[in-house]
């Protein structure tokens, strides 16, 4: 009732998962599953609050068991990356958006 949460989603098991490690030479590729599984995400749920805290306090009231440990992260914005976001750079990400919305209204 809040419009707090935007998206949750459950993720495959890593079973039917990949992982790309990138070196100078290229990149590798491995199938799953992966030897860590305690520390695999599982699901992720997307929240539009005004702080961490406000998320800490909504994740307080959410229905995990005794034991459960669950992780917050902000997600990335282009401000975050300051310098290192180059004008090109921005360009770039502009024009993967507009794309990205576009393809959503084609498909509504």
């Amino acid at each position: 009732e809040a419009r707090v949460m935007i998206a949750g989603e459950g993720l495959q098991p890593s079973s039917r998962g990949k992982r790309v490690r990138f070196s100078g030479d290229g990149a590798v590729v491995r199938e799953g599953p992966f030897a860590s599984a305690r520390e695999l995400v599982a699901g992720f749920w997307i929240w539009q609050v005004r702080s961490m805290d406000e998320a800490v306090q909504w994740l307080k009231r959410a229905p995990f068991p005794v034991g459960a440990e669950i992780e917050l992260r902000q997600i990335m914005e282009s401000e975050d990356l300051g310098a290192a976001l180059t004008p090109e750079l921005r360009e770039q990400e502009d024009r993967q958006r507009a794309q990205v919305e576009q393809q959503k209204e084609r498909g509504r």
